[in-house]
């Protein structure tokens, strides 16, 4: 039986507020404010156990290891490891903050993801986010491939790409721009990348204010590497007017799940004539109407859908085939948007039958609802059975979790926090643990190379 698995990025031990997304409201609003590392990934574990105990299959991606002493190393820093942070403290603080952020904690934009039931030759196939928008995301995607290629290692099961080519006309920002429909999970489906500009068109006019991250030309090269019918494959424009509200990724502003797409009348460039192509296609290859939810901007302002991630829920199907919503709790606090997932729960006509409120308050100070924490990955019986088992979320694996988060996470991180030397140490300590525990062997560089170096 074919069902969608759900990989959660574990937040890491130096989960912090640096304010460094541009064109994220949120990480902008929350810079350089106290954080709470213990609070914060004890929040997403119970997220995942509630996606467990509905009888979704969950599991966990560990996180990157911060600071990125070997960054720092070719930036020209020298000395021991303690000496190296204390020399960036001194030198950059913005620099410092960067090598220490926490963001591979949204697994939604660690890669794009391809069933075996979508690619020609009937594999999954993995393409890592390359992120190089922005400097701290650009140090994720070596780690996230070495852990991919951990957790998904059969080879005549899985593909894994190289991350796509650091240039800006190959922005990639993983599958936070990328939804899939389809009329029961384990059938082919219907890929939709969504991008927010073209670098090879000159004459593309983008948003205003902030820049759009995905662009088309790296969206094209996924679908070609991942061996995608071109039939089944549609490429959409992020709405210009969305980016400059504050839409940095397409999942701040839609998601999909089967034959359900829930969208905010301002998502796209040509609207109408965008979601028409999606609901042609979508008629030709089942031959059923896909479910269209839209909410009007008069009912709730792309700044509002923002704001408490209106759009950025999971949506899942539970063994019932009934579907779910998980959606952070400041959508409930907000009568505008509590309304509308009222509504949709009321409305016979669709299948999402309940809702299920978190809080995720830590994720959501920095820009990340339900659906940024995830990354989707539907699986055959037979390729469940090849994915590394220790990371499969059990009951005995979440009060393991819990106990490690409680024993090496501090429960407050001020933004002077990240100059102590300490830090590097505790945080190592603690990897080092979870690699034990999800026998995942020495993952990280200081586990290969003895952690702390001369110069």
């Amino acid at each position: 039986m074919t069902r969608e698995m759900n990989f959660d990025g574990l937040v890491g031990p130096t989960h912090n507020y640096a304010g460094l997304s541009y064109g994220n409201p949120a990480s902008m609003e929350h810079a350089l404010t106290v954080s709470d590392p213990r609070s914060a990934v004890l929040q997403g574990l119970e997220k995942m156990k509630l996606l467990a105990d509905l009888g979704v299959p969950q599991a966990v991606i560990p996180p990157q290891d911060r600071p990125d002493i070997p960054m720092l190393r070719k930036l020209g820093f020298k000395g021991n490891d303690s000496d190296t942070i204390s020399a960036v403290a001194r030198d950059s603080k913005a620099l410092l903050a960067a090598v220490y952020s926490s963001s591979s904690m949204w697994a939604a934009n660690a890669a794009t993801v391809s069933p075996s039931a979508d690619t020609e030759d009937g594999k999954v196939h993995f393409t890592p986010a390359n992120l190089i928008t922005q400097f701290h995301r650009s140090l994720e995607p070596r780690f996230t491939a070495r852990v991919l290629r951990k957790i998904f290692p059969d080879e005549t099961q899985f593909v894994h790409h190289p991350p796509l080519p650091c240039a800006l006309h190959y922005c990639d920002e993983g599958a936070a721009n990328h939804v899939r429909l389809c009329s029961s999970v384990g059938e082919k489906g219907l890929e939709l990348f969504v991008f927010g500009k073209r670098p090879f068109d000159t004459g593309d006019i983008g948003p205003l204010l902030f820049p759009a991250r995905q662009s088309f030309e790296a969206s094209r090269a996924i679908a070609r590497l991942h061996g995608l019918d071109r039939n089944a494959t549609i490429f959409l424009k992020q709405s210009s007017l969305a980016v400059d509200s504050g839409v940095f990724h397409n999942d701040v502003i839609s998601v999909g799940n089967q034959n359900l797409f829930f969208f905010h009348e301002l998502a796209f460039e040509q609207q109408l004539k965008s979601i028409a192509a999606v609901r042609d296609t979508f008629v030709k290859m089942y031959d059923a109407e896909p479910i269209f939810i839209e909410v009007a901007n008069r009912r709730v302002p792309l700044e509002l859908a923002v704001k408490t991630y209106l759009f950025n829920i999971q949506i899942v199907t539970l063994a019932n085939n009934d579907m779910t919503v998980i959606a952070p709790t400041e959508i409930a606090e907000t009568p505008q948007t509590a309304d509308v997932i009222d509504n949709i729960i009321e409305d016979s006509n669709n299948p999402i039958k309940s809702v299920h409120y978190v809080n995720i308050r830590e994720s959501m100070k920095n820009g990340g609802g339900p659906a940024c924490l995830r990354l989707r990955v539907v699986l055959s019986e037979t390729e469940r059975q090849a994915v590394h088992p220790n990371v499969v979320l059990t009951s005995t694996l979440y009060h393991d979790l819990v106990r490690w988060a409680g024993a090496h996470y501090r429960d407050r991180l001020e933004p002077e926090d990240l100059a102590d030397p300490q830090l590097i140490q505790e945080t190592r300590t603690a990897l080092d643990a979870l690699t034990q525990i999800l026998g995942l062997g020495s993952l990280y560089d200081f586990q290969r190379t003895g952690g702390e170096r001369g110069s």
